[in-house]
């Protein structure tokens, strides 16, 4: 598997790091590996700021209200990107300065909140859903643990 990483950053509040795009790549990559995924992939990952974020949440979601990270997937289900050799998996949209509260709120590192927020976002794209039952939650909490112990976190 070959991941495609198309990074953007949409804010003015931090200097984006070699890093931070290492540390989100790992942990995207890894969340694949993790998943069996084995076709190449092309994720978008845009670093934005609380406001920024706030719009998108109000537009897509109806939530009025800034948020540490949004998964836009591409795909409905993996059965669609059975017959692709390169799978445009979707856009992940960070707020830097929501990972940066919660890091410290969680009192741990800020790479440790963007490796979190990065498998929790990839696992939507790939169509796991921690709203949907309290046991889709537990499934979806699970995997992330998972992953980040993997990675070493």
């Amino acid at each position: 598997m070959t991941l495609t990483v198309d990074f953007k950053d949409e804010q003015e509040i931090y200097e984006i790091r070699v890093a931070m795009k290492a540390i989100v790549r790992k942990a995207i990559f890894n969340t694949l590996v993790y998943e069996g995924f084995d076709k190449d992939v092309e994720v978008s990952v845009t670093f934005t700021d609380n406001e920024k974020i706030r719009e998108l949440n109000k537009n897509y979601r109806n939530k009025d209200s800034s948020t540490d990270v949004l998964s836009f997937p591409m795909f409905n289900s993996t059965e669609e990107m059975e017959y692709m050799d390169v799978v445009p998996l979707g856009d992940i949209v960070i707020s830097l300065e929501k990972a940066k509260e919660q890091a410290h709120n969680f009192y741990h590192g800020s790479y440790h909140e963007l490796a979190f927020l990065s498998i929790h976002s990839t696992l939507h794209l790939l169509g796991y859903d921690h709203e949907t039952s309290k046991e889709d939650e537990e499934d979806m909490f699970r995997r992330q643990k998972e992953i980040m112990e993997i990675i070493g976190f």
